[in-house]
């Protein structure tokens, strides 16, 4: 059977517009998946639905459907999207008025049955991942356009593959299969050269990559490629990287199947393309993931900047300042961070200047608010030589929480919804398996003695980092057998915490994933409350990697 063409034209809410049209005329393609959902997104969507019940999903994916609606049917392609967001019939029926009314006649399904905000009061929103089996029953009924809500990412891509392919729901390791090309696709632009750790090797551009495809065989295996012509590019590194994303133990678990990452095999298989082999299966877990976000409170900050001599004794000073004045209605949590971008003798004003950032929240807005406001004004000629800050403190903002739960799979009710009204019901997964921890494997042979420079860990690894709410995951890889018996013996969590001291007090696992030549840790609570809480500078972990790749320790110059 020939090979089904699945490409990604959307990583995120907000991704490029054009991408879209770009898909479509740029190659050949059966299927077209758009990944517009993230924990925050369920956030900003639960907002908009608080000021209009229509509302809920990606409108944006519907700009872009009017300029490529025809071009996907003329082509013969088949849209898949999780645009739905908390409402997925909504957006079903305006595709449908849309084509309506620019002529094209298509079929547009939609999945539903992930909303369980009802059972779960206090939350802004609470929906249930589900898996691929009702995109796979739209699309067997003939629809060309398949709206969802809170599906996995992956599940965008294991639908199309087993419609096409008649997979049943205990043919697991086909199902991994599609799980692992779904999980490279998600994110877009990051399999094809965009946010790679190594992006100044060669002649490669990746000031616009190309979104990447994926070609899936029915024996679950599939290349990893992008269309001709397209900027950025795709090798084993920036597959590896995209593997890590977000990921943590070898069981990577989903509603469908369990996928296990350390059988995947990568190899190159020519220019821009990238072949995934040997992906095993097993049953799913027993229950579902739900992610519930709700409003947590309100936030607000101020930044003083601090110039020139005495940088600590001006944090010391305002700080205590700060701290006197609110006093009288203190706010449930106070942050003070000191980031010293200062240099001595600098050239300019900017780079003799560090940063004391305040952030406070609490439950009533105006603790954070005019109170915060008031102190940090009324502190401009009374404080350090040379105050300043940033920007104003303004009116306390809310910010959100993001929490997880689990129900077992048969309470949750998904139907598959066909552009004529019937609703077919989609059966939970028949057998499931308790997730369990793989034990480690054994560590490779260490490299002998040598002499060794100190350096970056950054010149001989590659690292992705995000965020799994509270948590952050930290992906580090490397390129040769005898780089990866150097990084499986020094890069243990003792030695993770000494280079990233956030973690010193925090759970920190490792999981090793030696045909990846790859290390994932996962740093427990650094998040906080997750993204929309915005705990920390990097509130999604995202350039965490980047960090630990600057740090330096011994490296064999052998490596380097």
């Amino acid at each position: 059977m020939t090979a089904l063409r699945i490409g990604n034209a959307s990583g995120f809410y907000g991704d490029r517009f054009d991408a879209m049209r770009e898909m479509l005329t740029g190659g050949e393609l059966d299927v077209l998946t758009g990944d517009y959902l993230a924990e925050l997104t369920m956030l900003i969507l639960g907002r908009d639905r608080l000021k209009d019940p229509s509302a809920g999903y990606a409108r944006t994916f519907l700009k872009q459907l009017e300029e490529c609606l025809g071009l996907a049917r003329e082509r013969g392609v088949r849209i898949v999207t999780n645009a739905g967001g908390l409402n997925p019939a909504g957006l079903a029926d305006a595709v449908r008025k849309l084509a309506d009314r620019l002529g094209v006649p298509v079929r547009v399904a939609h999945v539903e049955g992930d909303d369980l905000t009802g059972r779960h009061p206090g939350s802004l929103t609470a929906h249930a991942y589900l898996g691929g089996f009702g995109i796979a029953a739209c699309l067997q009924e003939g629809a060309d356009v398949v709206v969802t809500g809170r599906v996995t990412d992956a599940a965008l891509v294991t639908g199309p593959a087993a419609a096409r392919f008649g997979w049943g729901p205990s043919e697991y390791d086909r199902l991994a299969g599609a799980v692992v090309a779904g999980h490279v696709l998600e994110c877009g632009a990051q399999a094809t050269g965009g946010n790679y750790a190594f992006f100044r090797e060669g002649a490669r551009d990746v000031r616009r990559p190309g979104f990447p495809l994926a070609e899936l065989y029915e024996d679950g295996s599939c290349v990893i490629t992008k269309h001709p012509g397209t900027g950025g590019f795709v090798d084993v590194g920036t597959v590896t990287a995209q593997l890590l994303y977000e990921t943590g133990a070898a069981r990577y678990a989903g509603p469908d199947v369990t996928a296990r990452l350390d059988t995947v095999r990568l190899a190159q298989d020519g220019p821009d393309r990238v072949r995934i082999t040997g992906v095993r299966g097993e049953a799913p877990p027993p229950t579902l993931k739900v992610g519930r976000s709700r409003l947590g409170g309100f936030r607000n900050e101020v930044v003083f900047v601090l110039t020139g001599l005495d940088i600590e004794a001006k944090a010391e000073l305002v700080r205590g300042q700060m701290t006197e004045a609110l006093a009288k209605s203190p706010p449930s949590e106070v942050r003070w961070e000191l980031v010293r971008t200062d240099r001595p003798d600098a050239d300019r004003e900017e780079e003799a200047a560090a940063l004391l950032r305040l952030v406070v929240r609490d439950a009533e807005e105006g603790v954070v608010g005019r109170a915060l406001s008031a102190a940090a004004v009324e502190l401009a000629l009374a404080s350090y030589p040379g105050f300043h800050v940033l920007a104003p403190p303004g009116k306390g903002s809310p910010y959100g929480v993001f929490e997880a739960a689990y129900l077992p799979q048969g309470e949750v009710e998904h139907l598959a919804v066909l552009d004529d009204g019937r609703r077919i019901p989609v059966a939970p997964a028949a057998g499931t398996r308790v997730l369990d921890e793989v034990p480690q494997p054994p560590l490779p042979p260490a490299l002998p003695p040598g002499p060794v420079r100190r350096a970056p860990l950054g010149l001989v690894a590659g690292a992705r980092s995000g965020d799994k709410g509270g948590d952050a995951n930290v992906g580090v890889w490397v390129r040769t057998d005898e780089a990866w018996r150097w990084l499986a013996h020094t890069l243990t969590v003792e030695r993770f915490r000494l280079l990233v001291p956030e973690s010193r007090e925090l759970t920190v696992t490792r999981h090793m994933l030696p045909h990846l030549r790859a290390l994932n840790f996962v740093v427990e609570g650094i998040l906080g409350a997750g993204v929309a809480a915005q705990h920390r500078f990097d509130p999604q972990a995202k350039a965490l990697g980047e960090w630990l790749r600057s740090r330096h320790l011994d490296i064999p110059e052998a490596l380097l």
